[in-house]
């Protein structure tokens, strides 16, 4: 099976101009004159029941992209089957053209290592080193063969770098794209990112990535306090996002461009204005062509006009200028590789199957993951940093990703911090969170976390506390309660307050 086909560069089709679709925004999205497309976080779908307004936009005929984050395919392990297979299931469920991944390990331990197993919550990024490469790729071709469409893989943020990293980023994303044929989607909000935190330069990683594997390009924005960039999705595009985008689409066509935003959801008109933006740095560094607004408005999807021009004039891959490979097909919409077909079709145009490799050693595995448990454990359970690690960014990051426990934590269970006051819940889980690695999901985490509290007393006012016992009390139980069980804590608690 040929895994260069698909969306993006070679054989790809365009997108468009997009914004990532959540529940607290579907109204506005439905409404946002310009959107050709929408990505969806795949693990938010459940694919018996994609929420109607996803829906709603598929029937208009707008592409919707599942964007995961819990595969962790640069980690030790090889890729998790019951991940995969959902992963899948949101791509047929979805009609999607593509899936979409990161390049970052989000777990370690467990029995491989002979250590607990550890989650972070978060994206981290592997060593760039030959044998995390090369676990990487085994691990890439593993998804490959389970999905039923092309895959795409982003570069990520990074607080820190690894001590003994053996190649530049793009370096190591254009071999990854070499031996697997994998796509990339490119964010230049992580780009920038970089720059902030571990002074990469990102014109140099544009300059060696392999432009021609693009399936998308995401922005966002971010950040900064006491010299360190924190990539939010919760802020507006800053300037210098928006000027490495530019950079990247004067170099070389982008298939698609999509906002990022997930939180702080400003008012409609504001996600409009940047979009614009968005637009118009594309267009003017020749990149996208122009769309009729009132047509993207009604339909989601670029006009005919504009897909024809795309197809008749769109710039060409050196091969398909060389004459060796037919114009790449960039119509819009899902059809051009539905979930489930047969990618063999498309080979002609994609390029040659990546060759075989020989399977990764079990040692290198192993070796790999006994580095990336002993840094998590350093960031989520207090272990001292490993060697040759910048202790200070690590402690950062650490914070980091207790505070964005946090904020998971308080949306899964929105009491807490109305009994306990925002900023004091915020302190009391960080402390909590420094040293106690997340145990089984969010749930459990909160479970947890009051728990804890109540064991040493706290907190001092005895009314908080009683209702922080019936809160735990009502959720701790192998099942949830009964109407009637729901009934009692409720007056209890009335009675607390």
């Amino acid at each position: 099976m040929d895994r260069r086909d698909g969306p993006g560069g070679r054989g790809g089709q365009r997108l468009g101009v997009g914004i990532g679709w959540r529940p607290e925004i579907a109204d506005a999205v439905a409404e946002l004159p310009g959107v050709d497309w929408v990505e969806v976080v795949a693990e938010n779908i459940c694919p018996g029941h994609v929420p109607d307004p996803l829906l709603r936009l598929r029937e208009r005929g707008v592409t919707v992209v599942p964007h995961g984050v819990s595969l962790g395919l640069a980690g030790a392990d090889r890729p998790d089957e019951a991940r995969l297979a959902r992963l899948a299931a949101a791509a047929t469920a979805l009609g999607a053209p593509l899936v979409t991944e990161h390049i970052a390990f989000v777990r370690a331990g467990g029995a491989r290592t002979a250590s607990p197993a550890l989650e972070a919550g978060h994206l981290l990024p592997p060593p760039r080193t030959r044998e995390a490469l090369d676990v990487l790729c085994e691990n890439v071709r593993i998804a490959q063969e389970a999905l039923p469409v092309p895959l795409a893989l982003e570069n990520i943020a990074a607080l820190f770098s690894w001590p003994d990293d053996e190649m530049s980023e793009g370096r190591f994303l254009g071999e990854l794209v070499e031996r697997t044929g994998v796509r990339l989607l490119i964010d230049v909000a992580n780009l920038h990112t970089n720059r902030v935190n571990r002074g990469d330069d990102p014109s140099k990683a544009l300059a060696e990535l392999p432009l021609e594997a693009v399936a998308y390009v995401h922005v966002a924005g971010g950040v900064e306090r006491d010299g360190v960039w924190h990539d939010t999705h919760a802020h507006p595009v800053p300037r210098p996002v928006l000027d490495l985008l530019a950079e990247l689409a004067s170099r070389r066509e982008p298939p698609g461009v999509l906002l990022e935003r997930d939180d702080d959801f400003p008012p409609p008109e504001e996600l409009a204005a940047e979009l614009t933006a968005i637009r118009a740095t594309t267009e003017s560094a020749g990149a996208l062509p122009a769309v009729d607004r009132s047509t993207a408005q009604t339909t989601g999807v670029l006009p005919a006009a504009d897909r024809a021009a795309a197809r008749e004039a769109g710039p060409r891959t050196s091969a398909e200028a060389a004459g060796s490979l037919p114009p790449a097909d960039r119509t819009a919409g899902p059809e051009r590789h539905p979930a489930g077909a047969d990618r063999t079709a498309v080979s002609s145009a994609a390029g040659a199957a990546a060759p075989e490799e020989a399977p990764v050693p079990e040692a290198v595995r192993e070796r790999l993951g006994i580095a990336q448990a002993a840094l998590l454990s350093a960031l989520v359970a207090g272990t001292p940093a490993p060697e040759g690690f910048d202790r200070a960014r690590l402690r950062v990051q650490g914070l980091a990703l207790a505070r964005k426990r946090a904020g998971i934590v308080a949306r899964v269970a929105p009491e807490l911090p109305l009994v306990l006051g925002g900023q004091a819940y915020r302190d009391a889980f960080v402390a909590y969170a420094g040293r106690r690695p997340m145990p089984g999901g969010y749930r459990q985490d909160a479970l947890d976390f009051v728990r804890q509290l109540l064991d040493a007393g706290l907190p001092e006012d005895p009314k908080a506390r009683r209702r922080l016992r019936l809160w735990w009390a009502e959720r701790a139980g192998p099942r949830p309660p009964g109407r009637v069980t729901r009934l009692v804590h409720a007056a209890r608690a009335a009675l607390a307050g």
